[in-house]
């Protein structure tokens, strides 16, 4: 079968306008990938597989949204469109605006952005402004310039974000023949794991597929969920969900607790040994995509999660080419040897 995208996919359960042309750069389609390696790691058991979303074209999970609220846009008439981010959306709305022919423009915090992510948003001719504040300063703004003006806002605040961003949770059960037992996400704006949860609400109302658990991870320098407050001044190495008061944190608390699952927080050090960890079984995700894997290793240490016989995904958000530093800063420079077989011989072979 010819792909054509999430939303001519799956058409008739996304929720836009009637005669909406979709803005769409073949997004979705991600591999589930098994890693049973890891499972072992954990105590065994069990069957993990991880929704890698950094194989959408621009490289992160944002494409999914992105190109509803593009396409939602572009049927009314927009000519620009706006987003604050800490880096995906950046590059999801200059993707997706280029593609429709609209003006992008992104604002973006100070000095917490990934170049990985800046570079995209530069190269797909988005106009990037910074602000001297966090991800909810700008955040703010672009709310208020997109009441002010005719320019149409793209963040998860937009309901197409998340019609778009369910069609994750389509695709794991289509391929699973049901949900997980436990899906483990990172939560940042709490966006996805809303989107998620609405969608496998959705297919188990038609398709009577089970419902399973969920497990949110927020890095534990900016967890507001779990501490039950926003957080000021949110610092963690996953720049990714470095958000203190995130736009769908209300309904991110009723998707765990609906689920009979929950939110939790993994240290920075959590979550770089699971981005080591997936990179040990080939896939290299962004530090803020490593953090599902993060809590729930960590909450199958602690003995909180029993998943003897059970189904789990792990979604893993954005590519490692999105935030390469952490691997390349604390990288040393490669041996150099002479350019010959005997010098070659005493470098690598080993007895």
């Amino acid at each position: 079968m010819k792909y054509q995208g999430v939303i001519n996919r799956y058409r008739p359960l996304i929720d836009l306008p009637k005669g909406t042309r979709a803005i769409s750069l073949l997004e979705g389609n991600t591999p589930l990938i098994p890693v049973p390696s890891i499972s072992e790691s954990l105590g065994g058991g069990f069957e993990l597989y991880i929704k890698f979303e950094g194989l959408n074209p621009t490289g992160s999970f944002k494409d999914r949204g992105m190109t509803a609220a593009v396409s939602e846009a572009a049927y009314r008439g927009a000519k620009t469109v706006i987003c604050a981010s800490t880096g995906n959306t950046a590059a999801a709305a200059a993707a997706y605006g280029a593609r429709a022919g609209m003006r992008s423009i992104v604002i973006i915090p100070e000095g917490k952005v990934a170049s990985g992510k800046l570079a995209g948003a530069i190269a797909y001719g988005a106009d990037v402004i910074q602000i001297e504040g966090s991800f909810d300063d700008a955040l703010s703004l672009v709310v208020q310039i997109s009441e002010k003006h005719p320019i149409a806002l793209v963040n998860s605040l937009n309901p197409y974000r998340l019609q778009g961003q369910k069609t994750a949770a389509f695709e794991i059960c289509d391929v699973l023949g049901d949900s997980p037992d436990w899906l483990a996400l990172p939560v940042g704006n709490a966006g996805n794991i809303t989107a998620y949860w609405m969608g496998f609400k959705e297919y188990h109302q038609i398709k009577q597929t089970k419902l399973p658990r969920i497990l949110g991870v927020q890095a534990a320098g900016a967890a507001p969920l779990v501490k039950g407050k926003p957080v000021d001044k949110p610092e963690t190495i996953a720049t990714a969900i470095r958000i203190g008061k995130p736009a769908r944190g209300e309904e991110a608390v009723t998707a765990a607790s609906e689920s009979e699952g929950r939110i939790i927080a993994a240290s920075d050090a959590e979550i770089l040994s699971a981005q080591q960890l997936l990179a040990s079984s080939g896939i290299w995700v962004e530090p803020a995509s490593a953090a599902g894997i993060a809590g729930l290793k960590k909450e199958v240490e602690n003995g909180s999660i029993e998943l003897n016989g059970k189904k789990v995904v792990g979604v893993c958000t954005g590519h490692g080419l999105k935030d390469p530093n952490i691997i390349t800063d604390n990288f040393s420079s490669p041996r150099t040897i002479k350019a010959n077989l005997a010098r070659l011989e005493e470098a690598i072979i080993r007895e």
